[in-house]
């Protein structure tokens, strides 16, 4: 079932993913050569907490019975998403995708977003270029009257045009009481097929991209998935509310990228 939401509803998601976009930020500034994605999930931990919400990721039950142990999801070079945070030293020439959700006045937000760590190549700087831009030609696409299909065909023609990959088994969703709510939003698709955009429609629209094939496989520990042909992924996602006949953006990049601009 899908929830459409009012005004005053679209305004408490709009805080609880400007604290996500803020916990992103806060990261940004830390994620260098040395540093371990265990210790940027207990930054992320204690600023979501300093600021009255609570971290959604953390315990988030899977269907194989593992609740996830951290507040971010922490998805470094193959890893496609939902990387478990370790001890092991970030590397100059990594990528981190860092994905986190808060719960704040009883609603969710939720966003990522794909970081260099120190000098990457310029290979895996045109996937992220590309991966963010399909992003929002997804987010320019949801138009009320429009249909969930013509996201996925915005994001796909998008990157498929760079020859690079589209993952198929994991999709964008839903939100709004709960993180992850009807309906869903691959990131493929066809023009004019699928659920129709309305106002009031929350959705978290998220392209998870591959530098090669899309073809991907899960961890031992049931939750890391990585790219089957070793290449890297890129992963970056807003929380949008149809408002007004059109994409209002929820969540934030604005303060990474300033800092990215330094």
């Amino acid at each position: 079932m899908i929830f459409l939401k009012t005004e005053d509803e679209i305004e408490l998601m709009r805080e609880a993913n400007l604290l996500v976009g803020s916990t992103l930020a806060e990261l940004a500034g830390r994620i260098q050569p040395g540093v371990t994605t265990a210790q940027l999930d207990k930054i992320a931990e204690e600023f979501i907490r300093d600021h009255g919400a609570i971290p959604t990721f953390k315990g988030f039950p899977n269907p194989y019975g593992s609740p996830f142990p951290a507040s971010i999801c922490a998805s470094v070079n193959d890893e496609v998403v939902h990387g478990i945070p370790n001890d092991t030293p970030l590397q100059d020439g990594d990528i981190v995708s860092i994905d986190c959700g808060t719960l704040l006045n009883g609603y969710n937000g939720d966003s990522c977003y794909t970081f260099c760590v120190g000098e990457v190549t310029e290979e895996v700087r045109q996937l992220l270029k590309v991966t963010k831009e399909s992003l929002y030609l997804g987010i320019e696409a949801a138009l009320t009257g429009k249909r969930i299909g013509d996201i996925g065909y915005a994001v796909q023609s998008h990157c498929e045009g760079y020859g690079l990959g589209v993952v198929r088994e994991f999709v964008g969703h839903g939100i709004g009481k709960e993180m992850h709510e009807d309906p869903q939003v691959p990131n493929f698709g066809r023009r004019g097929n699928g659920v129709q955009i309305k106002n009031g429609l929350c959705i978290a629209i998220e392209p998870m991209i591959t530098l090669g094939q899309p073809q991907i496989y899960m961890m031992p520990d049931r939750w890391t998935i990585k790219t089957r042909d070793g290449k890297a992924a890129a992963h970056f996602e807003h929380t949008i509310a149809i408002h007004h006949g059109k994409a209002d953006i929820l969540s934030s990049f604005e303060e990474i990228e300033k800092l990215e601009r330094k």
